[in-house]
């Protein structure tokens, strides 16, 4: 039975889901890392939060892990290279706290503005200082979004009905949702010159982290106000004190740091600071979204080989899982076909696909050959690492689509440029279901593969077949299949044999120096 652990305090909806769906589920939280290295290697999934920090020590300790759910957004908490080295998936529930998070956000400014929390505490005191907390509007001020994605994209819509104007930075915000949204995309300086008020909604990556420092508080307006609910390590906290200090910033609601928990930190006790312990995503509501929904996205792929918000690997629908199944053979046959005959080093891969499969979700089967592709060559390579693998090694991916094709209702064709020559492999599906070779290197040749087989390439002579069937038969290997192919009379030929017993090197050695062959190789399948 496939098991998961859940190692940070969620919603027990989440565990009931997972039982709901015949997943065996523990809960074991506040594990110190030790502890959890000691355990994790019995679990096929694990569920966290933000509190457990999955190492790559953890994840060299998780011997059949073959997925970690985060119940939120961000993975920092992850080392996402490291699983995705070992073929574990990676998911997150990007949506579940989006409307928190951005509600949030827009407390946070509101606050901000008329100086909530600091005017709480005087009025607590006894103190009765109207004077002293002159606050801003909203309405008619500029919001400038670092950031335009699910949370950022709701910011706008709540600062739109404050009747505040929405400009945004966001490199991946393309001009039509940007329209869609109401909101003007610009360039960060320009932003950083505009706004009233800035809120922070993206990841932190070498790209973001201290995207707002000195240079950046320097080109905003004098007075200008910021929020972030996203990721601390945006902001060079020192920086910020700087210009706080000296009136080029006005205020800062921040709820994430550079250094989390945040007992203490260089912008505690400033008058012009709102501070939340990371509450973004706190709320009843977020929070059994989000457990809820990672319970269900992790038995979906576990149980399905349904794939949603994984963060290294291409999405697969549970709708889309049971068509692409007979592809995901074909495309795994495929590239271990062309692995195993593949004698020197990779350079460029191109996936063709054509016909009805051309209509599907590619991108896995894109995976799945790579993975098949590579398996022969290295260890430890599956389809959630397969691409990355690739790209770590220079091997440039391409992949092309045909919507017709002549000869066949859908066709996958795989094209190897190695450091020697070009070889190519294409395969369909019978009646829809059943994985068949039908070319190699452009010579026609219809085989279904097998587990025990033998592959031929040779001049078109005669005396091939019976020197090959003597070899065997004196080694005592029978012949299930055999397959043959050419270019043309007397030209380049290609044989498939299907055979009962594993075969010897030696015995591939001793084929591969008959006359006319040019190479002899053992495949398995």
């Amino acid at each position: 039975m496939v098991k998961v652990l859940i190692s940070d305090k969620m919603s027990p909806n989440c565990a009931q889901v997972f039982r709901d769906r015949g997943v065996e589920v523990d809960e074991k939280v506040g594990l110190a890392p030790e502890e959890l290295a000691a355990v994790i290697g019995e679990y096929d999934g694990l569920a966290v939060r933000s509190a457990s920090k999955v190492t790559a020590d953890i994840i060299a300790a998780a011997g059949q892990l073959k997925v970690v759910g985060r119940a939120g957004i961000g993975v920092d908490n992850i080392d996402v290279p490291a699983a995705t080295g070992r073929g574990i998936v990676v998911m997150n529930t990007p949506f579940g706290n989006a409307i928190t998070t951005a509600e949030h956000t827009v407390a946070l400014m509101l606050a901000l503005a008329r100086q909530i929390p600091e005017a709480s505490r005087s009025t607590h005191d006894g103190k009765w200082e109207k004077s002293r907390f002159m606050g801003v509007e909203v309405a008619g001020k500029v919001l400038g979004l670092v950031g335009c994605g699910n949370i950022g994209a709701i910011v706008a819509d709540r600062a739109q009905g404050l009747k505040m104007t929405v400009i945004s930075y966001d490199p991946f915000l393309s001009p039509e949702r940007a329209e869609s949204l109401g909101v003007q995309k610009i360039e960060l300086d320009e932003l950083f010159a505009r706004a009233d008020f800035i809120t922070l909604h993206t990841p932190l990556t070498d790209q973001t982290r201290g995207i707002i420092d000195a240079a950046a508080m320097a080109k905003m307006k004098k007075g200008v106000r910021l929020i972030n609910c996203a990721r601390g390590g945006l902001i060079v906290e020192e920086d910020l004190k700087a210009a706080l200090e000296s009136g080029q910033v006005a205020g800062v609601a921040l709820d994430v740091y550079e250094e989390e928990p945040a007992r203490q930190n260089i912008l505690f006790g400033l008058d012009n600071v709102v501070a939340t312990p990371h509450l973004g995503a706190s709320t009843t509501e977020a929070q059994e979204k989000v457990a809820v929904q990672v319970a269900e996205q992790m038995s979906e792929y576990l149980l399905k080989g349904a794939v949603s918000n994984a963060l290294n690997m291409p999405s697969v629908s549970a709708e889309d899982a049971p068509k692409l199944k007979p592809y995901m053979q074909l495309a795994d046959q495929l590239g271990r076909f062309a692995g195993q005959i593949t004698e020197s080093g990779l350079q460029a891969v191109t996936i063709e696909y054509a016909g009805h499969v051309a209509s599907l979700n590619t991108k896995p089967l894109t995976a799945m050959v790579l993975a098949g592709l590579l398996t022969p060559l290295m260890d430890s390579v599956n389809m959630v690492n397969a691409p990355s693998v690739a790209k770590e090694r220079g091997i440039e991916i391409s992949e092309v689509t045909h919507e017709n094709l002549p000869s066949y209702q859908t066709l996958i064709r795989l094209s190897v440029t190695t450091e020697r020559r070009q070889r190519s492999v294409a395969g369909t599906l019978f009646s829809d279901q059943d994985p068949r070779l039908v070319e190699v290197n452009g010579i026609k040749l219809e085989a279904t593969l097998a587990p025990q087989m033998l592959f031929l390439w040779n001049e078109d002579k005669p005396g091939i077949i019976g020197d090959v069937g003597s070899k065997l038969g004196a080694a005592g290997i029978n012949v299930a299949t055999f397959h043959l192919g050419r270019a043309r009379p007397g030209g380049d030929a290609l044989s498939l044999l299907e055979i009962d017993d594993p075969i010897s090197d030696d015995m591939v050695r001793q084929i591969g120096e008959l006359p006319n062959v040019r190479q002899a190789k053992a495949l398995k399948f």
